[in-house]
């Protein structure tokens, strides 16, 4: 017993160490950070404390800060409470909670991938690092090669292209890689017409920027930064509408692949490597395993297998009328989008939205009612009955007062209507009788009588 109670007297403290080394690994940052942050480079979570999002971040966050720092990274990790120093995190366009950011010299750049420890580490390492990386050897050119589908690669010695080169890499280092190398790096059967170039190398090819058919060095970066074909999700998808290309997605269902589903993804795969010229400025390739995410993005059913084209732009896709059954068809459909002869559907119309509000309002509901019937019976039934109960009241309210109206009409005489028509009755018979001046002359004086006797009375009952 007095051996249990040493080991748990020794314990402790070192129980207590580990958590605090742990916690050290990520720092509480506060309004002096904004003045001493230039000095280093910060990755940063803003977070609020109510989001559940944030706490289910936060032991990957601190996972992050226990391996960039065993690591020997120069990135130091932090979390700041958004809605204690809103100021701070206004400047830096928080607008979300966990919204992550890299903060290096006076710039900011986003963390928008997944929110997983290798993810958000991979990000990190990248952006910390220098915009671009040299490459001296074949050997670290192949070795590149080998661990990245997609790599840029400047070509060349000091030019106006390789300022513009290092601007584009500065921006859009949160989603690749860039390098540089001198022409003898490169294998013997790449041949550039000139030099410098920028050269992309994926797909088992390479491409070169020419900027006058491909525009601005950074729109060609962005759009060639993805493989010509891919497996599409739906961050992926959200990634690919900043390129500014419509995406043609083969609908399958890989856990159950069929041959129609096998040639349908041939086909595209087809498609982007030998159409490549024609399409490639305007159009990604991929597939997307299971329909559900495309049918409630279209606000469909899509059938399994299906060819669909999406503009993530505005919200519309395009379906081919018939079956794709031959690469000819797929290719003229395609064609058919790009002239614009293809029907397009959806879009972001104000009807749209309300069609998308009601759809996401019943998809919520059936999703809780599948998950929890008794929750779903609750959350929703409730108000409903309630609701229900007071109109039944408001309009017994209604219907019982008119009747108490009506009843009091009755015990004090005749209702409007009945002494309308009895004062009509009246008046047509003394237009039948005709007029007596005589007579007309004593019912004056009798009426004049019997209005005098009956002041006294009424002044009684008053």
């Amino acid at each position: 017993m007095a051996e249990v109670k040493a080991f748990l007297i020794c314990a402790v403290p070192v129980v207590v160490f580990l958590s605090s080394s742990v916690l050290a690994v990520v720092e509480d940052l506060d309004d002096t950070f904004k003045d001493t942050r230039v000095d280093d480079v910060w990755l940063v979570d803003f977070y609020a404390p109510w989001c559940g999002y944030c706490k289910k971040l936060e032991p990957v966050w601190y996972e992050i800060g226990a391996e960039l720092k065993s690591s020997g990274s120069p990135v130091r990790v932090g979390k700041m409470d958004a809605t204690a120093y809103s100021g701070i995190a206004s400047e830096f366009g928080v607008r979300g909670y966990p919204t992550i950011k890299l903060l290096k010299a006076d710039l900011a750049y986003n963390y928008k991938g997944p929110r997983t420890k290798d993810d958000i580490i991979e990000f990190a390492n990248r952006v910390a690092g220098p915009a671009v990386r040299a490459l001296p050897s074949k050997q670290m050119f192949d070795h590149m090669l080998k661990r990245h589908a997609v790599l840029f690669v400047y070509v060349g010695g000091e030019s106006p292209l390789k300022e513009k080169y290092i601007d584009v890499a500065s921006e859009l280092i949160v989603y690749t890689y860039f390098f540089s190398a001198s022409e003898e790096v490169l294998p013997e059967s790449v041949t550039l017409p000139e030099l410098p170039s920028v050269v992309v190398f994926k797909d088992g090819a390479y491409f070169t920027y020419d900027e006058y058919e491909d525009g601005s060095l950074s729109s060609w970066v962005n759009k060639e930064r993805f493989q010509g074909y891919l497996q599409i999700d739906g961050f992926t998808l959200y990634e690919l509408g900043e390129t500014g290309k419509l995406v043609a997605i083969a609908v399958i269902d890989e856990k159950d692949p069929t041959e129609a589903s096998s040639r349908l993804k041939s086909m595209i795969q087809q498609v982007a490597k030998e159409y490549r010229e024609h399409f490639n400025r305007d159009f990604q390739f991929g597939h997307m395993d299971g329909n559900d995410y495309i049918s409630s993005l279209i606000m469909g059913d899509v059938s399994v297998p299906s060819f669909i084209i999406l503009n993530t732009s505005n919200e519309q896709y395009f379906l081919p009328r018939e079956p794709v059954d031959s690469l000819e068809q797929l290719v003229n459909f395609i064609n058919s989008v790009v002239d614009g002869s293809a029907q397009a559907h959806g879009g972001d119309g104000f009807i749209q939205r309300i069609k998308r509000v009601a759809f996401d309002a019943r998809s919520t509901i059936m999703s809780v009612f599948r998950s929890s019937p008794v929750l779903g019976c609750f959350l929703f039934g409730l108000p409903l009955g309630v609701i229900s109960l007071m109109c039944y009241g408001i309009c017994t309210a209604e219907g019982d007062d008119g009747t108490d109206d009506t009843e009091r009409m009755k015990r004090e005489g005749l209702t409007d209507e009945e002494e309308e028509e009895e004062e009509e009755e009246r008046r047509q018979a003394a237009e039948l009788e005709g007029p007596e001046e005589g007579a007309d002359e004593e019912e004056e004086e009798e009426e004049e009588q019997d209005v005098e006797e009956k002041k006294p009375e009424e002044k009684k009952t008053d």
